[in-house]
C-alpha cells in the first residue's frame, strides 16, 4: 500500500459496523405464501424453503452488513400467555404443508453460513429488540429485516428496518403514515386498538385513527387514563374507564422485551460467506437446481479466478458459470431494437457461428391460424437479446378516432419488410447445425411454416420442464421464469393493456415492444440453460427425445389441417335444441307451479327445497342452495322429475352454447375448417389437451352428442376414419398389475365384461344379464380410477353396502389388481410421483396431505396416472410413426385430431382401405422396440362421412 493511500485511511474515520436483524418468521410466511405448492421428490413441500433460501442468499449478496443472524420464534407460547392466558389463543395452526419446512428452514439458515438463534419463553421480535438495543448502544448501525408492525416500535436514530419484499427502508416517516405517531409512541397505540390477529384486546371501540388522536391530545397512555374522565365522548369515555386494565395488559403483550438474558453478544454473528461443502448439498438435496446452478457459478468463478476463466479450466465450469449466468435477474440485460437488414445478417450470422439461438415470434393473435407476423426476436447469450419488428403500425386500432401518425394506420417506418426478414431468416431456422429453442415453440413453427419456414432441429424449455415436473406446476414462460430464475417477467397487458382498451401488438410502441419480446427470447434462453442440464442429469430425456419433441411438428400439423363442418347442420342443430329447451323450461315451470330463472341457483333452489320441501337442501356461505350436478342426480335417483329435467336442460342448453352455436363462429373463413389447438403440457398424464375450440369432450355415448359429431364431415371425396384403441387402459391394467386370468382374456380376445362379471359374481357367461355385465364394466373401469364404494353405488344406483360388498369381491378375485394399488401410492408418497412404463414422471403433489379428502383424491390420481399416462404415450408414439408411414406408402390421408384413445383421419375413399390397415398396424406396434407388453394392443377402425358413423 503506498503512503499516500495510507494516510488517507487513516484520517477518515471509522464507519460504524451495521448489524443486519433478519425477522426468520416474516420471511417464513412471505416465502411460503409468495411460491406455488413444491415438492421434493420424495414428496415433502419446500415452496417455502426455497423461497426463504433465495431471499437469504440475496440478503447475503446485497448487503455489507459486518453482522448478520436469522431470529426465530421457539414456540407458539411464550412469557406474554403467563400475563394473558388468550394472547394469540385465535391464531390458527400453520398450514399442514408447512410444518415440515420448518426444520428445513432452519438447515436453510445453517447450510447459508448464518447464525440463528430462538429461545424459549420469548418471540423472535423479543430477540430482535434486545439485539438492537446491544448494537445501537455499542455504536453500530441496525436493520431489521421484516416488515412487521410490532418491530416499528424499535425504529430511532441507530435502528432502522427494511422491507425484504419491496426492498424499501421504513422509518419514522413510513411509522407516523401507518400509526399516526411516530415510534416512540407506537406502543401507546397499540395498547389502546388492540391487534385481532395476535387476540390482543385495546380497549373496545378504539381503533388506530382514535388512539393516535388520544396519545397526541395526552402524552402517553399513562397521562390518558389517569385523565379519561376529561374525556367529552360519553361512550370513548366509559370505554376507557373500564378497559382500563386491558389496556395496561394490551401494553405489556404489545411492548417487546429488550433485555432477554442472550447468550452471546451480537459480535458473534459476525457475516460469513456460504460455505461451498455445506450449501451445495442442502440445495442438492432439496432439488434446488436454479439456486444450485447458480452458486455452483458463483463458486467457480470466485475460485478459479479471472486468469483461471481466461484459460479455461473445464467443461464443469464452464457449465457452471453457463447456469450462473442463465440464472442471473432477467432485468440485466442490453437489448437490441433491429430495423436494418445489415444489422438482422449480423445477428443471424452469430447465431450460425454459436450453433444455438432462442426465436420467438410476436403476432397479432393468439390463434395462429389468424394471426400475422408482428416481428420476432432472438437471444444468443443470457442478457443479450434483439427484437426486430417488421409489422408495426401506426395510428389507432381500426374503428378508434386517428388522432395522429401516418393517419392511415399504415406500417411503421424503420422496419425490415417482412418478405426481406422471413428471407434473411429461412436458412438460418432450418439449418441443420444451429439449435433453435423456444418456449411453447410450436406456436411460432406454425407461424413461420405460413412463411414456407419449416424449423428444425429446435428445443422447447415447456416441453422440458414438463418432463422434469409435470403435474407440479404450470409450464408457461412466466411462471417457470418465477421459478427456476426468480424474476417477473413483463406480461402482455403490461405493454398491451387489458379489457376492451387492449391493443393487438402491431399497435404496441415499440420501445415496449422491444422490452417484451427481446426479453421472452432471453428468458427462454436462460430456462433452457437451467432445465436442460436438469433434464439430462436426471435422465428423463429419452421420455423428451423419443415422444415429447418430435411429438411437436405431428401436432402442429393437425392443427394446419383442421377439420370440415357441415355448418347448416350445425345450424339446424341449433334450432332443435332451442325448440326442446323452450319445451323443457315448459315442462319445469309446470312442475314448480310458476315460471322462474332456471339458470340461477338462487331460484332453483328456493324452488326445489323452500317450496317442494325436498330433503337433502344445504346452503353455502352465500345463503343459497347448493345445486349442483351432484345434488340434482342424488334429487333425480330419488324419483322427483323436476330436478331431472333441469338436469336435462342444463345438458342441452351447455350442448347449444358450447358446441352447436359457437362453432359455427370458430369456423376459419379462410379455410372453412375448425383449427383446435393441442396443449403439449397441460395434464398431469401427458395426455394431450384440445383447446379453442375444445374437440374432446364432445358426448360419445348420448344421441345428442352423436347429432354434433355428425357435423363433423370430410371433404368430398374424401371419408373420415377414425382408428381407436380398445380397452387401453384395463389392458395395461393387467399388465401393470400382472393379473393371470385378466392377461390370458386379453390374449384370447374374451369378453373382459363378462369374464368378469363371472369371476366376481359368479354367473356363467352364456346367456348373462346384461344388467350385470353393466356392473362388472363399472366396476372393471372404475377400479382403475381408484373408485369408492360410494362413486360407485352412485354410478349403478345401489347402495354404498352392496357397492363395497361388489369392490371387496373384485379384489378377492383379482388381488393383484389391490397389489399394484397398495405398492402405487408407496411409491407416490416416497417420491412425490408415479411412473409411465416409458419413464415419464406425474406427479402427485398432495399426495402427503394432512387433509384426508385430498390425499384420497391423490391417492386415486396416482392409482390411475401410471396407466393413463402410458396409454397417452403410446398413442403420442404411434403419431408420431404414422406420418412417415404414410408417406412411405404413398397415401394422402391427413390426420386431423387426437381425442385420448382415439385418432381421426381424413382419407381419400379409393385409399379408405389401405390407411385404414396401416393405421391399424402402427397403433398396435406403437410400444415396440421400447416396450413388450404381456397383453395385445387393438386397435378398432372405422370409416364414414362423418366423424359419429365412423367412430
Amino acid at each position: 500500500m503506498s503512503a499516500a493511500k495510507t494516510s488517507k485511511t487513516e484520517s477518515e474515520p471509522k464507519k460504524p459496523d451495521h448489524v443486519f436483524l433478519v425477522d426468520g418468521s416474516g420471511y417464513i410466511f412471505r416465502a411460503f405464501h409468495a411460491l406455488p405448492p413444491l415438492t421434493r421428490a420424495d414428496g415433502t413441500p419446500v415452496n417455502a424453503v426455497l423461497g426463504f433460501t433465495n431471499m437469504l442468499l440475496k440478503l447475503i449478496s446485497d448487503t455489507d452488513a459486518e453482522y448478520i443472524a436469522v431470529l426465530f420464534d421457539a414456540a407458539r407460547k411464550n412469557y406474554r400467555n403467563e400475563i394473558y392466558p388468550e394472547y394469540k389463543a385465535h391464531r390458527p395452526p400453520p398450514p399442514p404443508e408447512l410444518i415440515p419446512q420448518f426444520a428445513l428452514i432452519r438447515d436453510a439458515t445453517k447450510a447459508c453460513n448464518v447464525p440463528q438463534l430462538e429461545m424459549e419463553g420469548f418471540e423472535a421480535d423479543d430477540l430482535i429488540a434486545t439485539y438492537a438495543k446491544q448494537a445501537a448502544e455499542a455504536g453500530a448501525q441496525v436493520t431489521i429485516v421484516s416488515s412487521d408492525k410490532d418491530l416499528m416500535q424499535l425504529i430511532g436514530p441507530h435502528v432502522g428496518m427494511l422491507d425484504p419484499i419491496k426492498n424499501r427502508p421504513i422509518g419514522p416517516a413510513e411509522v407516523e403514515e401507518k400509526f399516526g405517531v411516530g415510534p416512540d409512541k407506537v406502543v401507546d397505540v397499540q395498547s389502546l386498538a388492540g391487534d385481532s390477529t395476535d387476540n390482543v384486546p385495546g380497549v373496545p371501540g378504539i381503533g388506530v385513527k382514535t388512539a393516535a388522536e388520544l396519545i397526541k391530545t395526552y402524552g402517553s397512555l399513562d397521562e390518558l387514563l389517569e385523565r379519561a374522565g376529561e374525556i367529552k365522548q360519553p361512550k370513548r369515555r366509559e370505554a376507557l374507564q373500564q378497559n382500563a386494565e386491558l389496556a395496561r395488559i394490551s401494553r405489556d403483550l404489545v411492548r417487546l422485551k429488550n433485555d432477554v438474558p442472550v447468550k452471546q453478544p451480537f459480535t458473534a454473528f459476525a457475516r460469513r460467506e456460504p460455505d461451498a461443502a455445506t450449501l451445495i448439498p442442502f440445495l442438492e438435496e432439496n432439488q434446488f437446481r436454479s439456486v444450485l446452478a447458480r452458486v455452483q457459478g458463483q463458486f467457480a468463478k470466485k475460485s478459479a479466478g479471472e486468469a483461471a476463466a481466461a484459460d479455461g479450466v473445464g467443461k464443469g465450469h464452464a457449465a457452471a458459470k453457463q447456469a450462473a449466468a442463465a440464472a442471473k435477474p432477467a432485468g440485466e440485460a442490453a437489448y437490441k431494437l433491429v430495423t436494418t437488414e445489415a444489422e438482422l445478417a449480423g445477428w443471424i450470422a452469430e447465431a450460425r457461428e454459436k450453433g444455438a439461438v432462442a426465436f420467438d415470434t410476436e403476432t397479432t393473435s393468439i390463434d395462429p391460424m389468424r394471426a400475422s407476423l408482428v416481428g420476432f426476436s432472438l437471444a444468443l447469450e443470457p442478457g443479450r437479446a434483439c427484437y426486430v419488428p417488421v409489422g408495426h403500425r401506426g395510428g389507432p386500432p381500426p374503428g378508434q378516432l386517428d388522432l395522429g401518425g401516418d393517419g392511415e394506420g399504415g406500417l411503421l417506418p424503420d422496419q425490415i419488410p417482412v418478405a426481406k426478414a422471413v428471407a434473411l431468416l429461412k436458412p438460418m431456422l432450418e439449418d441443420p447445425a444451429v439449435l433453435k429453442i423456444g418456449q411453447n415453440i410450436k406456436y411460432d413453427m406454425l407461424i413461420m411454416a405460413a412463411h414456407g419456414i419449416e424449423i428444425a432441429p429446435y428445443d422447447d424449455t415447456m416441453l422440458i420442464s414438463y418432463v422434469l415436473e409435470g403435474g407440479k406446476h404450470g409450464h408457461g414462460m412466466d411462471e417457470l421464469s418465477e421459478l427456476h430464475l426468480n424474476h417477473r417477467t413483463i406480461h402482455y397487458e403490461d405493454v398491451a393493456g387489458s379489457g376492451k382498451s387492449q391493443l393487438t401488438f402491431d399497435r404496441v410502441p415499440l420501445d415496449k415492444a422491444l422490452a417484451y419480446a427481446a426479453e421472452d427470447a432471453d428468458v427462454t434462453l436462460r430456462l433452457h440453460q437451467v432445465l436442460k442440464p436438469q433434464m439430462l442429469a436426471e435422465r428423463l430425456d429419452s421420455v423428451y427425445e423419443t415422444i415429447d419433441r418430435p411429438l411437436v411438428p405431428v401436432v402442429g400439423a393437425m392443427e394446419r389441417n383442421g377439420v370440415r363442418l357441415d355448418r347448416k347442420a350445425l345450424q339446424d342443430l341449433s334450432a332443435d335444441f332451442a325448440t326442446r329447451l323452450v319445451e323443457l323450461e315448459k315442462q319445469i315451470h309446470k312442475l314448480a307451479g310458476h315460471e322462474f330463472n332456471i339458470g340461477s341457483p338462487k331460484q332453483l333452489g328456493e324452488v326445489l327445497f323452500d317450496e317442494m320441501g325436498l330433503g337433502g337442501g344445504k346452503k353455502g356461505k352465500t345463503g343459497a342452495y347448493a345445486t349442483g350436478a351432484d345434488v340434482l342426480e342424488e334429487l333425480a335417483a330419488q324419483g322427483h322429475d323436476l330436478p331431472a329435467r333441469v338436469l336435462d336442460w342444463r345438458q342441452l342448453a351447455k350442448l347449444k352454447s358450447t358446441y352447436t352455436d359457437a362453432l359455427q363462429e370458430q369456423i376459419n373463413p379462410k379455410t372453412g375448417r375448425v383449427h383446435t389447438s393441442f396443449a403439449l403440457a397441460a395434464t398431469s398424464t401427458g395426455r394431450l389437451s384440445s383447446n379453442d375450440p375444445n374437440l374432446q369432450n364432445i358426448p360419445v355415448r348420448t344421441e345428442e352428442g352423436r347429432k354434433i359429431r355428425r357435423a363433423f364431415v370430410a371433404e368430398k371425396g374424401c371419408v373420415l376414419l377414425s382408428v381407436d384403441y380398445s380397452q387401453i387402459e384395463l389392458r395395461l391394467a393387467a399388465h401393470m398389475a400382472e393379473v393371470p386370468q385378466l392377461k390370458d382374456a386379453f390374449r384370447h380376445g374374451a369378453d373382459i365384461h363378462a369374464m368378469t362379471a363371472s369371476q366376481v359374481f359368479g354367473v356363467p357367461v352364456e346367456g348373462m344379464d346384461p344388467m350385470v355385465r353393466r356392473r362388472a364394466k363399472a366396476i372393471n373401469f372404475g377400479i382403475i380410477y381408484g373408485i369408492s364404494a360410494f362413486g360407485l353405488g352412485q354410478q349403478l344406483g345401489i347402495p354404498q353396502g352392496e357397492a363395497r360388498a361388489y369392490i371387496d369381491a373384485y379384489f378377492k378375485r383379482y388381488p393383484e389388481i389391490l397389489g399394484y394399488m397398495d405398492r402405487t401410492k408407496k411409491f407416490a408418497r416416497d417420491h412425490g410421483y408415479v411412473l409411465t412404463l416409458f419413464g415419464r414422471r406425474c406427479h402427485v403433489p398432495g399426495i402427503l396431505d394432512k387433509n384426508p379428502a385430498r390425499r384420497s383424491f391423490m391417492e386415486r390420481a396416482a392409482i390411475n396416472a401410471p396407466l393413463q399416462g402410458t396409454a397417452a404415450d403410446i398413442i403420442k408414439r404411434a403419431m408420431i410413426r404414422v406420418p412417415p408411414a404414410l408417406a412411405k406408402a404413398k397415401l394422402q390421408a391427413r390426420m386431423l385430431l387426437q381425442v385420448h384413445d382415439e385418432l381421426l383421419f381424413e382419407v381419400p375413399k379409393a385409399e379408405a382401405k389401405d390407411t385404414a390397415a396401416l393405421v391399424k398396424k402402427v397403433m398396435e406396434a406403437a410400444c415396440a422396440p421400447a416396450l413388450e407388453l404381456d397383453v395385445p394392443l387393438v386397435a378398432e377402425t372405422g370409416t364414414a362421412d362423418n366423424w359419429a358413423d365412423a367412430h
